[in-house]
């Protein structure tokens, strides 16, 4: 996955807004809240569930993000080892997660159903 296709994935999405945060990191996010970072490095975090954080970490394809894996997000260090398709499902699963901890209200004002 390049990160225009991970930008194009993210920007798809109901809500998200992107800034650039710590310097030169790309944030997105839902209603104010972080699904995704990527840095200058190359590489990307991201919320995951439970099970998805497990086997991520497990087989090596990620390993636990810094300071956010308790909070079960995931860092890819490579961003281009990571299959496109799989990415958008990540992105796509990222974003859900956070915006189902959004009240009702924001989430009928992003358009999120």
């Amino acid at each position: 996955m390049t990160r225009d296709e991970l930008d194009r994935a993210c920007r798809a999405l109901p809500g998200v807004t992107m800034e650039v945060l710590w310097g030169a990191d790309e944030v997105y996010k839902v209603g104010g809240k972080m699904f995704v970072a990527t840095g200058p490095t190359g590489g990307c975090s991201m919320k995951a569930s439970d099970i998805a954080f497990e086997a991520l970490t497990e087989t090596g394809q990620a390993r636990p993000s810094p300071y956010l894996a308790r909070a079960k997000w995931v860092r890819f260090e490579d961003l281009a080892a990571l299959d496109a398709d799989e990415g958008r499902d990540l992105v796509r699963n990222a974003h859900a997660l956070v915006a189902a901890k959004l009240t009702r209200a924001k989430r009928r004002e992003l358009g999120i159903g």
